[in-house]
């Protein structure tokens, strides 16, 4: 298959609304692609590398060639010369990798290059997201969704599952078992506003935990074997010996748990994020002494000595969980239906300097995979008025409008704005095309007619007068060197604009500071 024929359908499927169109084109991709491309255009279509990373960032693509004037490029090319960069290594490899990219670029065309230039840098938002593509992967293939979505949740990887699923059917579907060594696709949780709505919701009663600020982990032994995955299913066993510790001190011989592990304090509040996530770059714990130990604490169970739980009801699982792993090494824990019992449970978990809390049904089976419906997480919501200083064109179904705002906080010392992150999560279509008025409205020397196609891709963000304020909810502050503050908003989305407020009147960065140091 010709890289073409991937960049178009993308374009097609970004530019589409409608969920079954998306899956219908996707699957007519899938159809005309051979079992040896499936798995890569499954995989590219979602978003994501089959290598995960390369070493190839927005800097990286800066500057590329010229496109090419026809279209030469296989699926099969691509994928080889994406294996090549990121093995390239040690001395020079900077350089080398360089010109491996401008190899690349330079035999695709215009539409091919933005397609990869997307990909590259995780801005490949066209609405293929796993779901659709497990919709279009049965539709192709003419096999139940159920069937694709119970493979790819056992089998970790949907692009396996679809180039089985071409290959056998159904049939060969049934070969996707849970494995110790494995690693699935972790269950996910919707939100509820509260206690009251998290127990209407699971039927009156539900087990509330403990949700930690930490690094949430897939756990896996085989005797005195043990494996360790992140949520994204990178193996981090060698960053993690704590984990691999403590997993090997349980009286099991295989197991498959659901964990989070996290860094400490000596009275047991937990360190900053950013001190559990250190372990978790690409040098981690593997470069010298660890600087702060890690915790391990288990909160599910998803295999235990050759039988597999993931169907048991959640209540059986814990049971099975409580009885192998000391109680210092799971998550606080209460079952109820008491709101105020509950109620109490939030406020001592958040009084603790933990993130929320949990609320899971104790009938509920483990969903791996999906954002199931027994498992509800409750955080507070933090916000601030802030102000927009710089805005970004978007990419995908938001080409052509302005997306992504730089939010700052007012200094009220300098008179100037301190900025602390950037987000585009949050906005509607119909605030999309507000947005993209208004700020080419406050824009500083911008042309809108000459820059209207330019996208993130291109590196072009507008800077605009500091005068619009935005209402930004985020789940809480962390440290940056990238931002001058030293601060950064973690996972901010957009509420609402604030057209009753002046900039004069946005929150300072000093109730930014107080704010950060609380949560110390």
């Amino acid at each position: 298959m010709l890289l073409v024929d991937v960049a178009d359908a993308s374009r097609e499927v970004a530019a589409t609304s409608a969920r079954s169109a998306k899956i219908g084109r996707l699957a007519d991709l899938l159809r005309s692609a051979g079992p040896e491309d499936v798995p890569t255009v499954v995989s590219w279509l979602s978003g994501v590398l089959t290598q995960r990373q390369i070493g190839v960032g927005w800097a990286s693509l800066r500057a590329v060639p010229a496109p090419a004037t026809q279209p030469t490029l296989a699926v099969a090319d691509v994928e080889r010369r994406f294996d090549e960069i990121k093995a390239t290594t040690g001395t020079g490899s900077q350089a080398r990798r360089a010109e491996l990219l401008a190899e690349l670029f330079s035999a695709a065309t215009d539409g091919e290059q933005t397609f990869l230039r997307r990909l590259l840098t995780g801005e490949l938002r066209q609405g293929a997201l796993l779901g659709v593509m497990a919709d279009a992967v049965a539709k192709a293939t003419e096999v139940p969704v159920a069937a694709v979505r119970r493979a790819a949740m056992l089998g970790g990887e949907l692009p396996a599952v679809a180039r089985a699923a071409l290959r056998g059917g159904e049939a060969a579907l049934a070969e996707f078992t849970l494995r110790v060594g494995t690693p699935v696709g972790p269950m996910l949780a919707q939100t509820a506003t509260g206690v009251g709505d998290a127990l209407d919701r699971l039927g009156g009663t539900a087990m509330f935990e403990a949700k930690l600020d930490g690094a949430r982990v897939q756990i896996h032994r085989r005797g005195d074997e043990v494996s360790v995955y992140t949520r994204s299913l990178d193996d981090v066993t060698a960053r993690l010996p704590e984990v691999v510790d403590a997993t090997l001190a349980l009286p099991v011989t295989d197991l498959i748990a659901d964990a989070e592990t996290i860094a400490l304090r000596p009275d047991g509040r937990p360190h900053r994020f950013q001190i559990t996530a250190s372990r978790f770059g690409r040098r981690g714990a593997t470069t010298g002494p660890a600087t702060h130990t890690l915790s391990v604490f288990f909160f599910d169970l998803l295999h235990l000595d050759g039988d597999d739980l993931l169907d048991l009801p959640a209540h059986e699982r814990i049971a099975r969980l409580e009885a192998v792993t000391p109680d210092t090494q799971r998550v606080d824990r209460l079952l109820t239906s008491d709101a105020a019992a509950a109620q109490a449970f939030v406020e001592r978990t958040l009084a603790a300097g933990h993130e929320g809390v949990m609320a899971k049904s104790p009938e509920a089976p483990y969903e791996a995979g999906r954002r199931g419906a027994g498992w509800l997480k409750i955080k507070p919501v933090h916000t601030l008025d802030l102000v927009v200083l710089a805005v970004e064109w978007g990419s995908g179904r938001r080409t052509g409008k302005l997306s992504n705002i730089h939010l700052g906080a007012r200094d009220p010392e300098t008179g100037g704005f301190v900025m602390l992150g950037k987000t585009f999560k949050g906005m509607t279509d119909e605030m999309l095309a507000w947005q993209t008025q208004r700020f080419l409205e406050l824009a500083d020397g911008a042309a809108p007619g000459a820059t209207a196609g330019r996208t993130p891709a291109d590196g072009y963000v507008v800077t605009v007068r500091p005068e619009q304020v935005v209402e930004i909810a985020f789940d809480g502050l962390q440290t940056s060197t990238r931002y001058p503050g030293g601060m950064a908003l973690r996972f901010a989305r957009v509420l609402r604009y604030r057209d009753d407020k002046t900039a004069a009147e946005a929150d300072t960065i000093d109730t930014v500071r107080e704010l950060y140091t609380s949560a110390d």
